[in-house]
């Protein structure tokens, strides 16, 4: 089995474990049908029973974020008799809050147990998803031991990324670690322990990627990091640095106003996925990465415990870390130490 084919085979037997009979429902579009399909083969040598969604079927899906596609009475109606549940599609603005979170609360109200793979591209099925998974979730649960007991984390950069990350007992800390069980879903490719921070403060410099709003477009920093500072866990309007001007103009747009928690810390996380070798400018497999990325927006409340929300959510990545929890150092430029 080469590597692509292994990686499907991982996400529906090893991550969503997909049992003979299960009904699994697969959304997918155009753009990432190919991808979809390997999915759907993987099911169906293990025993279970596929319904494909094409997201395309059910109305345009314009990029400017004004009238994003809405998520659709029949594939809800499927999910509301479905053990699993996988999307798989391209990126689309405004498709967050009008298509995947109504999806995922149907997975949270039916217990699927659901793979989320926004931008999915084939790269990440035969190197994210084709990593040693035993080995994640070992290292993981090392790090989730950690920082669950800590109350501060000092993060600091060759870039210049240097913040204090307060912690709350009061916050959860969350393994991804590919083990999806019923109610729950998580992205794959997988690998990281996150929560979200009861404080940050600092100057922060993203220099790896940043989220959805701008991966498809940007890709990766390219030489030109962006970098802010942060105080009391809001990023400082007027203090966004970036020779790449028109990513500068995406992030003040989204991180300012969007709502009034938009440019508010939501998501501390560590990769885990050490499985990674290299960034490939997407941050769905990207953040998995050994390193550190900090989210401005919806700090995931129903996985954090969070009592705030966003409909923003923005990832930026920082490379070669140096992570210190309570005066525990748990990675050194990148690498960890426990």
């Amino acid at each position: 089995m080469d590597s692509f084919e292994f990686g499907a085979r991982q996400a529906v037997v090893n991550c969503v474990k997909v049992k003979p009979g299960d009904k699994t429902v697969i959304i997918t579009d155009l753009e990432t049908e190919k991808l979809g399909n390997a999915i759907a083969r993987q099911v169906e040598t293990a025993g279970g029973f596929v319904r494909k969604f094409i997201m395309e079927e059910f109305g345009p899906r314009p990029d400017d974020g004004k009238a994003p596609l809405r998520f659709p009475s029949a594939i809800r109606d499927s999910m509301a008799h479905a053990d699993v549940s996988f999307y798989i599609a391209s990126v689309r603005l405004g498709e967050l809050n009008s298509f995947r979170h109504p999806m995922t609360a149907l997975v949270e109200k039916h217990l699927l147990r659901h793979a989320h793979m926004p931008g999915f591209v084939k790269e990440m099925m035969c190197q994210g998803m084709a990593a040693d998974y035993t080995q994640i979730r070992k290292l993981s649960r090392r790090v989730y031991e950690i920082v669950r007991k800590a109350r501060q984390i000092r993060v600091t950069t060759p870039a210049g990324t240097d913040i204090e990350v307060g912690l709350s007992p009061k916050l959860k800390w969350v393994i991804c670690d590919g083990d999806i069980q019923p109610g729950k879903w998580t992205n794959l490719p997988d690998g990281e322990v996150f929560t979200a921070p009861d404080d940050v403060n600092g100057i922060v410099v993203v220099d790896g990627c940043m989220g959805d709003i701008a991966t498809k477009k940007f890709g990766g920093m390219k030489g030109a990091p962006l970098s802010y500072e942060i105080k009391h866990g809001r990023c400082i309007r007027g203090s966004v640095s970036c020779k790449n001007k028109e990513l500068k103009k995406v992030f003040d747009r989204y991180t300012f106003e969007t709502d009034a928690n938009s440019n508010r810390a939501g998501e501390f996380a560590i990769g885990t996925n050490i499985g990674l070798k290299k960034l490939i400018g997407i941050m769905l497999q990207d953040e998995k990465f050994p390193s550190v990325h900090l989210a401005l927006g919806s700090p995931l409340p129903n996985s954090t415990g969070a009592r705030w929300n966003s409909r923003a959510h923005n990832d930026g990545l920082l490379l070669s870390p140096t992570v210190v929890a309570d005066g525990r150092v748990i990675m050194k430029n990148g690498k960890f130490l426990i």
